[in-house]
């Protein structure tokens, strides 16, 4: 498993080399206000109307120690996604409080678009 885990997160950063030349931010922002918002906030701050609800709680992507993840490893927004396909272990929460969110297919557009959206907002 931690090398499928390796191998997972060394395909994210590769993914992700020349990410800003080809992102599409509009995509990404559509992406994120649809998909994740509604746990991590509009600003990623984890203030989103589920935040509260989700066990453990939703975290604030905003914050030095996950700026610092940012720096450190590149790839840590795109392999959360890669880990958690189609917020298969995201679920819980959103059933536990009737929201349905629809399967979606990411592209790697879609991983490199929502990538730059989240750093921008994020490095703010």
């Amino acid at each position: 498993m931690p090398a499928k885990i390796s191998l997972l997160a060394l395909s994210a950063m590769l993914l992700l080399l020349s990410a800003s030349a080809y992102a599409d931010i509009r995509n990404g922002k559509n992406l994120y206000q649809s998909r994740c918002a509604i746990c991590h906030g509009a600003q990623a701050n984890g203030s989103g109307p589920l935040a509260a609800k989700s066990s453990p709680p939703t975290p604030d992507l905003t914050t030095a120690a996950f700026k610092k993840r940012l720096t450190d490893y590149p790839g840590v927004i795109v392999s959360s996604i890669i880990l958690r396909p189609n917020g298969d272990l995201i679920p819980k929460t959103l059933r536990d409080n009737g929201i349905k969110l629809a399967p979606h297919h990411w592209t790697v557009q879609d991983l490199r678009d929502v990538n730059d959206y989240m750093r921008s907002i994020i490095g703010k």
